[in-house]
């Protein structure tokens, strides 16, 4: 099946020279859920206004359930919802009517039992004849969702869906994102949380410089790039490792009491194990051990890290 979107070879030089874009290509299949990480000015909001069709790019092509977003502007733009990151709503406006013009804007004919739909799965029913100002900052970020998707898109683009808003908001918003995920629509979200990333999304991207350093199965990438950490509390202190534990990624603490040992995923079937086991030789004993999974932080500021 052909990727509901498909970027191509894609560059965006601004008029002051800036290089946003540098060469992208990506493929979002239909169904499932994109994160899209990176620093300030990686690129990630060029790349979104492009397949939006808000900004022209300088070469290369996208397209939207096989439609040209250039050359064929309004078919791709009825495919597609955006979520901005600004809380950019009519203020003086009913939940209800600001959601309905959204509709319309699209041309599309009015469509109560939808809206109202929409609005129930939002958790913003009981709202639907407050005005924008009543609301909290959690439900106006609802409020965008349901504009976005009053028209019925494919694709849902979400830039920083959860700023500013606390982590309670944050967790239930990952709930209407999985929910909308259901409902067939394809996601796409940019974040600078990276747990947002790591609890709702099927695939990473990482973007840096205006280049996409990475795209991966979430599940793969932990799994290659994830290193993970044993931790031994030593039952006495050490002065110094002893050669016979040389061949061993090994780092004793400042005051001698803990070992640390760094090794992949993949690796503990041998290196552990052979670790244990020269400790044992070493007449080197412990009390206690623990072991620390990297995160996608650490993976994030590692391949960040390298391209800067």
């Amino acid at each position: 099946m052909a990727p509901i979107v498909s970027v191509e070879k894609l560059t965006k030089t601004y008029g002051n020279g800036f290089q946003a874009l540098k060469g992208v290509d990506l493929q979002i299949e239909e169904g499932e859920i994109l994160a899209l990480l990176g620093p300030n000015g990686a690129g990630k909001t060029t790349l979104i206004s492009i397949i939006c069709g808000i900004v022209n790019p300088s070469s290369g092509r996208v397209m939207v359930n096989g439609h040209d977003v250039v050359r064929d502007f309004r078919k791709t733009r009825s495919l597609i919802g955006l979520v901005p990151q600004e809380l950019t709503t009519d203020q003086f406006e009913t939940v209800w009517n600001t959601v309905s013009f959204s509709r319309g804007v699209y041309g599309c004919k009015a469509n109560p039992a939808l809206i109202e739909k929409v609005l129930k799965d939002l958790s913003l029913w009981s709202k639907k004849d407050n005005m924008i100002r009543e609301l909290s900052g959690g439900m106006k970020r609802r409020v965008l969702i349901a504009k976005a998707l009053s028209h019925e898109p494919k694709v849902l683009f979400l830039d920083e869906p959860t700023a500013g808003v606390d982590v309670n908001l944050r967790r239930e918003m990952w709930q209407v994102v999985e929910k909308l995920r259901e409902n067939g629509v394809t996601i796409i979200l940019t974040t600078h949380y990276i747990e947002e990333a790591e609890e709702i999304a099927d695939r990473v991207g990482v973007i840096n410089g205006g280049e996409l350093l990475l795209l991966e199965d979430k599940k793969t990438l932990m799994k290659k790039l994830g290193r993970k950490q044993l931790r031994l509390e030593l039952s006495a202190p050490l002065a110094a490792l002893p050669p016979g534990l040389a061949g061993f990624n090994l780092v004793l603490s400042d005051d001698g009491t803990a070992l640390m040992h760094e090794y992949h995923g993949d690796e503990a079937q041998g290196s552990v194990p052979s670790l244990l086991n020269a400790l044992t030789l070493e007449n080197i004993h412990f009390k206690d051990l623990s072991t620390r999974q990297s995160s996608l932080e650490d993976i994030f500021v590692a391949l960040v890290g390298e391209k800067a």
